[in-house]
Formats: structure tokens, sequence, C-alpha cells
């Protein structure tokens, strides 16, 4: 293998690959990088297992052939280059990298032990539009629990709906709902549970406002998101996803209008005094303000008050300061609506004048 391409697009291209590097997993091989000709590109691949990911660089191709060097070592090169173009060629388990003043050799393991990333792309599913795909996706993703002892909570629940997608995800403590309108879909009533962490690197993939193609393969258990040169792979969750819709209240006794940079304010800094009280802040709702409040018997109180338009009763009702901070700074919308029933019961955020989104948190029980 032989060829030469421009340094900078292969620096680009490396940065986004590496996040489908990992050290924890025991197979040797994925700690290498994939690298093939294919026409007048090369194909560049990694995974570790959970993800995969492939981009297509241009390049000039001299020889054709295939080869795995190490990511790190790879990686950390060639972002250190700085003349305009490189020239790869392997040869004897070596592959050489050199520049006009550089020359460098990386000893290589066979390709034939690198896993396959997929078999076919499988089934299209539908083309998503790249110009909002980042505001709407973070306001759901947030939501998915960290931790991998429940499969289903670290996934998306994406179900298809007659104009596009139901995208749920929660973590037992907090839920996040979207409707997510599709340009293109086929009449396929599916449902799948996603990885969480399949639509971060979605979002980080997403450049440009090109549109992405999504393929599902069920016989391979996995989905194919596509976006001009760049293709990301993810397992499908095998779990039940749970039954989301019967916690979600059909009625409301307070509804109270804000806006939403003005609510974020307040909470971070009442969330200064809610370190030392096991990160609680409580709202009052009363008929013109919200009043944010948080403290500790040792180190003090302090109080924010937000305009607000309160509709039903004054109530009050506490959070983790945490939830609070990660809902109002993952949307982007100007107002919202907050409604509740009562102190001990769960309180929705909600876009005003939109129905595309929710997002519902558990409160906490406090004292009087």
């Amino acid at each position: 293998m032989k060829l030469t391409l421009l340094t900078a697009n292969l620096q680009t291209k490396l940065s986004f690959l590496n996040k489908a590097i990992t050290t924890k997993n025991q197979l040797p091989i994925l700690l290498n990088i994939l690298i093939e000709t294919k026409q007048n590109s090369i194909k560049l691949s990694a995974t570790d297992l959970e993800i995969g990911i492939e981009i297509i660089c241009p390049a000039n191709i001299e020889e054709e052939g295939k080869t795995t060097v190490p990511a790190r070592l790879f990686t950390e090169l060639i972002s250190s280059l700085t003349d305009d173009s490189v020239t790869m060629e392997s040869k004897d388990s070596k592959l050489s990298v050199s520049t006009k003043r550089t020359k460098s050799t990386f000893q290589t393991v066979a390709s034939d032990e690198f896993p396959r990333l997929y078999e076919s792309k499988g089934d299209k599913l539908a083309v998503l539009s790249g110009k909002n795909i980042k505001e709407e996706f973070s306001s759901v993703v947030f939501s998915a629990s960290q931790e991998s002892t429940r499969p289903a909570l670290s996934g998306i629940l994406l179900r298809k709906e007659d104009l596009g997608f139901l995208l749920v995800a929660t973590d037992g403590y907090r839920l996040s709902l979207r409707h997510y309108k599709v340009t293109q879909s086929t009449s396929n009533n599916a449902s799948f549970i996603i990885p969480a962490r399949v639509f971060r690197e979605l979002i980080a993939m997403k450049e440009k406002d090109e549109d992405i193609v999504m393929f599902v393969s069920k016989e391979q258990n996995q989905v194919i998101f596509e976006h001009g040169d760049t293709l990301l792979v993810g397992r499908l969750i095998e779990a039940e996803f749970p039954n989301f819709e019967k916690i979600i209240p059909s009625d409301f006794s307070v509804s109270v209008s804000f806006e939403r940079e003005e609510l974020l304010r307040a909470v971070k800094i009442c969330s200064v005094f809610a370190k030392d009280s096991a990160n609680i802040i409580k709202l009052s709702l009363t008929k013109d303000h919200i009043i944010v409040s948080s403290g500790s018997s040792s180190i003090g109180e302090n109080t924010v008050e937000v305009d607000a338009q309160l509709k039903g009763e004054e109530n009050d009702i506490a959070f983790n300061a945490r939830y609070l901070l990660d809902v109002l700074g993952n949307i982007t919308e100007k107002e919202l609506i907050f409604d509740m029933i009562g102190p001990l019961n769960p309180g929705v955020f909600k876009i005003k004048d939109d129905e595309s989104f929710l997002h519902l948190i558990m409160p906490i029980r406090v004292q009087a």
C-alpha cells in the first residue's frame, strides 16, 4: 500500500475516529486503526465493539492495500505534523509515514484480525435533517442513565411515528421526551433502544447541515448513521424499555411560564449553597414570581426571584439542583412552562407553544 493525502484532512478525521478507541477492551487489535485503500481515497475504521466509526478521506493511491496501526501513537504523530501532505507506505509488517521533513515507521498488525464493523447497512429507516439535530437530540440524551446495571435506561427509546420518531430517555429520576420530525421515512412502525453514547457521538459528528441517513439491520442488531463520508455504527440494546407513559401526569393544578435563561441563572446561584444541603433547590411558585432558594444550617441560605406568570394556586416543590441545571442548559428555547400537581408529584417542564417536548423530574421531599 502506498498513498499520499493532505495532512489537514487526515488530522480532522482522526480526531473523531478516536472516539471509538478504548483501552478497556481486552482485544489488542481494537487499539489499532484499520487503514484501507478505496478507489481515490482511504477508509479509516475504529471500533470498541460497542460503537464503530468509518471515515473516508480523499487520497492519491499509488498501490492498493490495507493494514492496521496503533491508534494512539498514529494519531499523536499525525496531529504533530505541519507539512501540507503526508505519504504512507506499508511493507513487511511496517508502515512508514513521511513528509518533506519527517519520516516515522510503525509496526503493524495484519488487517484480517480487525473485526468488520458491519456486514451491510441494513434497511434505510429515515433521513434526518442536519439543521436541528444537535438541539433536538441534546434535549433528550442527557436524561439517559450513565450506569450499565439497567441496560435499557442507558439507551434512548426510538419509536417510529407517522411524521418521524418519538425519542425517550430516562434514568429513573427524570425523563425527556421529544417528538422528532424527519425529512424522509419509511412506513415501518419499528421501535428500538439505541445506546445514548451513539447519540452523543452523532451530535459530535454533526459539523455541517448535511442530512444524515439512518439504517437499521435487525439481523446484525445494529443501527448506522451515515453523514457524508462518515459512518457511525452502534449496537442496539436488547432490553425492555420501562412503561414511561404511566408516570407522565395528564392533568395539572399549577402552571407557570417564565424565561429559561432567567431561571437557569437563578438555579446556578442557588446551587452554590445547595452543595451543603443534599443539592436540594426549592421552587416557590407565587403569583408573579418563581422564588428559587437553597441553604443549610451550617453555611447560610440565598433566594433569587424570577419573573413568572402563574395559573392556579401558589405552591412549592424541591428538586435536585443538577437535574434543574441539566434540563435548563440542554434546551435552547426562550420561554418555558412548568406544570405541577403538588410537592410530592413529578414536575414537568415544557416549551411554550410547542407540544413536541417535555421533561419530567421526580421531586425531593423536604420538611416545611
